[in-house]
């Protein structure tokens, strides 16, 4: 029997294989504090645990078994939550998440109206943490369990709710200032019958109570909880400026008896609501195009496919074509899924994934990416990814997980915004009783006045909105162009790096040999390669393959060789029209008796250069010597170039001996190379830039470099369209274009920098404007802060900051 005061949960564990493990994740569990009884069982592969909530949470049991070198199955699911006004309604609503039972994280992202929830599989639902949600005093309009096929459909509905909530702002604005006009008007001049009491307050009723409604529901849904928000906030200043003006109409002979002026602020309760909805409704639109980016990756989901399915071609929803089904696509279309041709050519643009801009030639075997267009011809291929597993739905994923991550830079706003509201009402409170006792008369009218510009000038939204705001358009931004950012930490981090340490194979240089260099002696060179074409064409040597490739480059046919033979370790020997053709090393040669003559300098000289010399005789002579070398990419060196104008030092690192490494890294015009690094050894030599003091990322393939990737400050993998999900990095590039890592770092460092003035403005708005609502100047210039000005302040103040979110939209790469 469960001790009162602790939990019980269920932890499903992936990696056990026998009672070792069993034990060592019992071990795990039960060292950590708060843990009074954790049992493994290997059958059910399932960990029961015991835990004193108040010591320990759930986060922290898994990482305990991750530690332990195992997994515990989460799973997360996004919820559309919708009546949050404020940055205090994020954090109420994070912290109700948070303490659910099984929840591993909860994040709330105010710009986008999404709580993402990750949880322990089987110990919450989605149901269930959708209850916390409406019980914290919200709705949820919408779930997206992460990873679904039906992403595109959930977006669609929340973005169908997102238009109507801003349809009814639109029609709640117009009807505020429709009628605040005249009450505004009827207070200022005497215009007859529109300046009569009765009638401001008749028309000002409306708009108190059904234009500005929700602030009033917000704030007393807050009240249930016990807590408030920016809907109190407007909700008791609005108010008070109209119960205070109903009690001149109410009571106006007390007031004219004892000659005090009638208190009609009819106008200012209406305007307040009037103009805060007005900047809610330019903010819900702003909001909107902050998830342009996304919304242009769902947008490219296909939605049907063609399939072959017993023979015949049939049109099915994208969602029900299955690995393995025979896909046919016609110029024009989109390619519905990921797979790999098995019929017919084409060429594909792939722009709108990688980014490049150029077709990409298809022909059997190669892989094509979901949602990408056929240009020209027509071809089949084989589904290998569908639904979820796509690379676009994979992109999606990780976009949408990025937007709704927080820096750490948000940490001290997220802070402050649990104490704002309480800090406003208690500033507001004060500024009332300073007045009642020290403000000459009518003190009471100034000190209500204050209160209430206090009130609704005080904005929790700009703090709310500062981060997420330039999180969604900076890690949009990146996706547009290619660069898959993992989250915010890692655009803060990103900002800060002052070292690129790049992987040379597949990174810097292509990633296979080419032929570089030809000396012939006494051949035409065209010739010469023709021949050597022909005998290396029954090759499977990554050698013979770049000659063979070399040929085709100048438009050469290979021929076919009469004989071919591989010589181990020295290279082949193949006849070819009659002549006898040798190409190997030198030992192959010399080997047959040939002389090597002046081609023996030659190849030491492209050794030299980091090349690999391959000798040719034709017919027992010395023929030529070819240059094979794995050479850089294009737009290599105008990306280091472009690394360096941004002041940070180009390390490249590389298994390859000296003399090579040297080469390769002058082409480059790389800092520094670290040459002869094994595998194993290029996560220490991160370690030990790191232990200098240096702030180091690494771009790597993502496959051996792992390590490295994992070790360093920021990991940045080389990726292609269907190889997105590089658990080691924390930016991948879908294209293998090592300008994506310019525009990484120049993405993050504009991303902080929109952030920091995000943040700038959200502190120093409410720290400069609230002491003047409160009337800090009017003993120095007889100045007062009409409410009515407080309340365009505030409501201008979040579209500040969102409009200058937006502004990385003009970011280019």
């Amino acid at each position: 029997m469960s001790d009162p005061g602790t939990n019980k949960i269920l932890l499903p564990i992936e990696g056990m294989s026998c009672a070792s493990c069993v034990e060592r994740n019992a071990r795990a569990l039960r060292l950590l504090p708060g843990v009074a009884r954790a049992d493994v069982n290997f059958a059910t592969e399932k960990a029961t645990v015991e835990f004193d909530p108040a010591i320990i949470s759930p986060a922290e049991l898994v990482a305990a078994v991750q530690k332990a070198g195992y997994k515990v199955i989460t799973e997360k699911v996004t919820l559309a939550v919708g009546g949050m006004s404020c940055a205090s309604c994020v954090d109420r609503v994070e912290k109700a998440l948070a303490k659910a039972p099984g929840v591993i994280s909860a994040s709330v992202n105010f710009a986008t109206e999404k709580a993402t929830v990750e949880f322990i599989a089987g110990a919450a639902t989605v149901a269930g943490l959708a209850t916390v949600v409406e019980k914290a005093g919200y709705k949820v309009r919408g779930t997206e369990v992460a990873g679904a096929a039906g992403t595109g459909e959930a977006e669609d509905i929340e973005a169908r709710s997102r238009r109507r909530e801003y349809r009814r702002l639109k029609l709640k604005v117009a009807a505020g200032a429709v009628i605040s006009v005249p009450v505004f008007l009827g207070s200022m001049f005497s215009l007859g019958p529109l300046s009569n009491m009765y009638v401001l307050w008749a028309l000002a009723t409306p708009v108190q109570f059904w234009v500005g409604r929700q602030f009033f529901s917000g704030a007393v849904a807050a009240a249930r909880h016990r807590s408030a928000n920016m809907n109190t906030l407007v909700a008791v200043g609005s108010l008070s400026a109209y119960l205070y003006s109903v009690s001149g109409v109410l009571f106006h002979s007390f007031y004219q008896q004892r000659g005090l002026a009638l208190p009609m602020y009819f106008d200012t309760a209406a305007i307040i609501i009037t103009l805060i909805l007005f900047g809610r409704m330019l903010e819900a639109r702003a909001k909107g195009q902050t998830s342009e980016a996304i919304k242009k990756l769902i947008g490219l989901k296909p939605k049907t496919a063609r399939v072959v399915r017993d023979g015949t071609e049939t049109d099915v929803p994208v969602e029900e074509v299955l690995v393995d089904d025979l896909v046919v696509v016609r110029p024009g279309e989109k390619v519905p899924v990921d797979g790999v041709v098995v019929q017919g050519e084409s060429s594909v643009d792939e722009s709108m994934i990688s980014g490049e801009s150029m077709p990409v030639a298809k022909s059997p075997g190669d892989e094509v990416i979901g949602a990408t267009v056929n240009r020209l011809g027509s071809f089949r291929f084989r589904a290998s990814r569908v639904g979820k597993e796509t690379a676009l739905a994979q992109i999606i994923q990780l976009v949408q997980d990025a937007q709704g991550s927080k820096p750490p830079i948000a940490r001290l706003a997220d802070v402050i915004a649990g104490y704002f509201v309480p800090g406003v009402f208690a500033a507001a409170g004060i500024t009332f009783v300073i007045w009642i006792i020290f403000g000459p008369e009518p003190a009471f009218t100034r000190a209500l006045l204050s209160f209430v510009a206090v009130l609704v000038i005080a904005c929790p939204c700009a703090l709310g909105l500062a981060t997420p705001t330039a999180i969604m358009v900076g890690t949009g931004k990146g996706a547009e162009a290619g660069v898959l950012i993992r989250g915010g930490d890692s655009l803060e981090t990103a900002h800060k790096l002052d070292t690129i340490v790049l992987d040379k194979t597949g990174t810097i240089t292509r990633g296979e040999p080419a032929v570089t260099d030809i000396f012939a002696d006494g051949w035409d060179e065209n010739r010469i390669l023709e021949l050597a074409a022909a005998a290396e064409r029954g090759s499977e040597h990554p050698l013979g393959e770049a000659i063979v490739a070399g040929a085709l480059s100048r438009g050469i046919a290979a021929g076919e060789a009469e004989r071919f033979q591989a010589v181990a370790g020295q290279g082949i020997e193949a006849t070819v029209a009659g002549r006898r053709v040798l190409i190997g090393n030198q030992a192959l040669l010399e080997g047959r008796g040939i002389e090597l003559d002046g081609l023996q300098e030659r190849a030491q000289m492209l050794a030299g250069e980091g090349k690999t010399p391959m000798l040719m005789a034709v017919d027992e002579r010395p023929a030529a010597v070819f240059g094979l070398a794995d050479t850089i990419k294009d737009g290599s060196r105008e990306a280091v170039a472009a690394l360096k104008r941004l002041g940070l030092e180009v390390v490249m690192l590389t298994g390859d001996n000296r003399r090579t490494a040297d080469a390769i890294g002058m082409e480059a015009g790389v800092d520094r190379v670290l040459a002869e690094v094994q595998p194993a050894g290029k996560a220490r030599e991160v370690e030990r830039l790191q232990a200098a003091g240096r702030k180091v990322a690494m771009v790597g393939d993502g496959i051996n470099d792992a390590p490295a990737l994992a070790q360093a400050d920021i990991g940045i993998a080389i990726g292609t369209g269907t190889d997105v999900a590089m658990e080691a990095a924390d930016v991948t590039l879908i294209s293998g274009d090592l300008k994506g890592v310019v525009t990484s770092i120049s993405l993050s460092r504009r991303t902080i920098q929109i952030i920091r003035q995000n943040l700038f403005w959200a502190f120093f708005y409410n720290t400069a404007l609230i002491p003047i609502a409160a009337g800090i100047l009017y003993p120095f210039f007889g100045v007062m802060l009409n409410p009515i000005f407080a309340a365009a302040a505030m409501g201008m103040s979040s579209v500040t900051v969102v409009s200058n979110s937006l502004r990385l939209r003009r970011f280019n790469p």
